[in-house]
């Protein structure tokens, strides 16, 4: 049994500058939402039979008090926002497990979902279909990989010591030394991605660093200047780190079975008329005579 975990907001995103523009029978635009919902149908005409979809209903959340400069929805084209309520009605109309994010992230429910499901031992894996690096840190082994549909690469955690230089669990200290432009922090002056990749492949947490930078280990290079600059913003490092660190408390299923996809619910038809795209529907229901 293979779990597909998809970050609807990266999907969302990702359709709206890449197809044309489409209207509803009530002319508001929802060309990303029909192209969100043909690439579900497509991973399920593929075989992908337990699914579930995180999206940020709210592009704010919970970090957003931790941090004034934290991400927000200021600048995100309102055509875009409008669709995320429309793709989440839609996608429960197809019948998909879906997680509309508020106070968490979408990031936060696809860690949970991926945390709980790998503790289930029917799973075979769990596949977080996004190419988000925060989702890196959920990576296990090969039981929980990243999985880029467009880029057709799944990412383990050798994928993931081969891209950053750190282990999976060290991803939020990485973060939190670089940065992360779309998330909104900074990092700290003077750690570039080799600086942190060399420090925490010897040091896997903050935490670990020595202070004395004469302690570090002989191949980090410019230990000093590094050290002195983490020591002085020590409290943003740890916040930055907070930032970037999922949460595994968000309510998301009781048992993996919430997640089987059994076909559309007898919405889904009128639903597709509404988008303008009937094939949706046909496609649906021959989806559902070859589930298992």
């Amino acid at each position: 049994m293979n779990i597909y975990l998809i970050d609807g907001t990266y999907e969302l995103f990702r359709y709206f500058f890449a197809v044309p523009s489409s209207l509803d029978a009530n002319e508001n635009e929802i060309g990303a939402v029909r192209g969100v919902l043909n690439s579900v149908l497509s991973m399920i005409e593929s075989g992908a039979n337990h699914i579930g979809v995180a999206t940020d209903h709210v592009v704010e959340s919970f970090r957003n008090d931790l941090y004034p400069g934290y991400k927000t929805s200021e600048g995100v084209p309102p055509e875009l926002l409008s669709q995320f309520p429309v793709l989440e009605e839609a996608l429960e109309a197809m019948g998909v497990k879906v997680w509309p994010m508020v106070e968490f992230e979408a990031d936060d429910a696809l860690a949970s979902a991926a945390s709980k499901a790998s503790r289930d031992e029917r799973v075979t894996q769990v596949l977080i279909c996004t190419p988000d690096k925060d989702l890196s840190q959920c990576v296990v082994g090969t039981r929980v990989v990243q999985l880029d549909r467009r880029r057709n690469i799944t990412r383990d955690e050798a994928g993931v010591v081969e891209k950053f230089g750190v282990e999976p669990q060290s991803i939020p200290d990485y973060l939190a030394l670089v940065g992360d432009s779309a998330d909104g922090f900074p990092g700290l002056s003077g750690w570039g991605t080799k600086a942190a990749a060399d420090a925490l492949a010897h040091y896997r947490h903050l935490e670990d660093i020595p202070k004395d930078w004469r302690l570090w280990d002989p191949s980090i290079r410019r230990a000093r200047p590094l050290s002195e600059s983490l020591f002085a913003s020590w409290m943003d490092a740890l916040l930055f780190r907070t930032l970037a660190t999922l949460r595994l408390d968000v309510p998301v299923f009781n048992d993996i079975s919430d997640l089987r996809w059994t076909g559309p619910t007898p919405g889904f038809e009128e639903y597709c008329h509404h988008l303008r795209s009937p094939t949706l529907f046909k496609r649906a229901t021959l989806a559902k005579g070859n589930v298992p």
